[in-house]
Parts: structure tokens; sequence; C-alpha cells
């Protein structure tokens, strides 16, 4: 990856909300410090970012972001693929992202959380994960947070473990990666499903296809900063600024009206994490 940052993209008409990054990767790769990546947001009409934890040092990051910056709500969890290498650790982990989630009322979600086959493929650190999106479910159920939901490769044990555990109210489909009918059915499901960088590139016909059948009301966008820079930026660190690009690609996609779809992605993140 390279380490400069692409240059600042056209503003968009109306605000957006990143539904999902990391601002301290982004820091950490780019060097882009988090004043400066609230600010280049803002400037390109992202004035809202939800920052997502993966450990419980991140988890503690985003806390402690949200309670200092009006843009930013935060989420807390294990990632599954550091829950697989967890193991005897793992309950104590879960234990101390339940404290977290509770900690402030800008903890909204409760992710990202779910199911990795790419980077995870021994059993035991398959049923780790298992273990840990059922644990993470009843979190999200018990203290009525919203559930954001890491799906790589695990489309099927993702919806078994969801209607096994039962869904919370809110969920969203972190980096959305299935076609049209896992689409289908995670909607059926409850679920907003958010596109990142990668609906613009140009082997993912599928992914596309979902994002056209995806209703109004159920489409948010992401970054997952510093991954996933969108075309034609592939490549570079990302960042929430560079947002612009994926929401004129998806409003040309699916044939709306770009400031409605901004209203739309704007109002949906209100929705799936309430308002801030």
């Amino acid at each position: 990856m390279k380490k400069e940052l692409p240059p600042d993209p056209e503003a968009l008409p109306r605000p957006v909300t990143d539904s999902h990054c990391h601002l301290d990767a982004t820091t950490a790769l780019s060097g882009l410090g988090l004043e400066d990546a609230l600010s280049r947001a803002a400037a390109a009409g992202i004035t809202r970012i939800v920052q997502v934890g993966c450990d419980v040092e991140s988890s503690r990051f985003a806390v402690e972001t949200a309670g200092t910056c009006d843009q930013v709500i935060a989420t807390v969890a294990i990632h599954p693929n550091d829950a697989a290498r967890l193991a005897d650790d793992l309950p104590e982990a879960i234990e101390q992202i339940e404290l977290l989630a509770t900690a402030h009322d800008k903890v909204r979600g409760v992710g990202e959380t779910g199911i990795d086959h790419f980077r995870t493929t021994d059993e035991h650190g398959r049923q780790l994960q298992r273990e840990s999106f059922a644990a993470h479910i009843h979190i999200a159920q018990q203290h009525d947070k919203t559930l954001v939901i890491h799906d790589r490769d695990g489309h099927d044990e993702i919806l078994e473990i969801l209607d096994a555990e039962g869904c919370p109210e809110r969920i969203v489909m972190h980096c959305f990666s299935g076609d049209a009918d896992f689409a289908r059915a995670c909607l059926d499901r409850g679920a907003y499903l958010s596109f990142p960088g990668t609906v613009t590139f140009k082997p993912n016909e599928a992914l596309r296809e979902a994002c056209r059948i995806t209703p109004l009301d159920r489409i948010l966008t992401e970054t997952d900063a510093p991954y996933l820079t969108p075309m034609p930026y592939r490549g570079y660190p990302n960042a929430s600024y560079l947002i612009p690009h994926t929401v004129r690609f998806m409003a040309e996609l699916r044939g709306d009206d770009l400031a409605v779809l901004c209203d739309a992605l704007h109002h949906n993140a209100d929705a799936a994490f309430g308002a801030w």
C-alpha cells in the first residue's frame, strides 16, 4: 500500500455519515491525525463517523474518542480473527467489551463481530469465532445496542447463528460482501447493508447487484478506513474524506439522485445507530 493520501475530492451536496471507520489505524498507517481526519471529512461533507473497536484496546480508544468528539460515536467488540487467537482469554475480553458497551451514551454498537473464514482456517479458531459472535449478540440484545457484523466468506454461518441466537433490533452488515440473494436474506432479518469502496472495484459485479437491489431506507456507506479505498485510488490509504467517490459511484449505479442518496445515507445512520 502506498503511504501518501489521495487528494481531497469534490464535496458532496448533502451531509453523509461514514458508518464504519478505524481512525486509530488510519493514523498509524497514513499519519493523518484525528483532528485533520475529522476536518477533512467535514470539508468533503462527511460530518459524522462511527469509530469501530476490534479488540479491548481499540474499543477503549473508540469510547474515549466518542466522548470527546461531537462528530464521532463508538462501537466496541472483539474482531472475529482476534477472538480466534484469544483462546482461554476470550471470556475475560468479552467481559471487558460488555463493560465498555455501557461506559458512555455514545457507545451505540457492539461490533465488529462475526465470522471470518478467510483469515481463520482452523476449526478451533472458527469455534471461538462462533462463541464470540453469539456472546456479542447477547450483549447487543441485553443493552439495546446495534450489532455490527463482520462477514468474510461466512455468509451461511452468519445467518445460522443470527437465527439461533435471535436478531437484535438493529443490525448493520459492515462491508457488505455478498450477492443479491444474500442481501435479500440479510434484509429479511432487518439488517442495514453498508457498502464500502469495494463496490467500485471492477470484478465485483455481484456486489454491485446487491447494492442496486438494497432499498433506499436500508443502505449505508462506509470507508473501513484505512482499508478498501475506492477507485480511482485503490492501493492508497483510505480515510473518511474519500467517501464522496463511493457515494457518487453508488448514486450512478442505482440511478439515484445524488442529494437524495446522501440524505438517505445520513438518515439511515440515525435509524441504525441513533442520532448524534
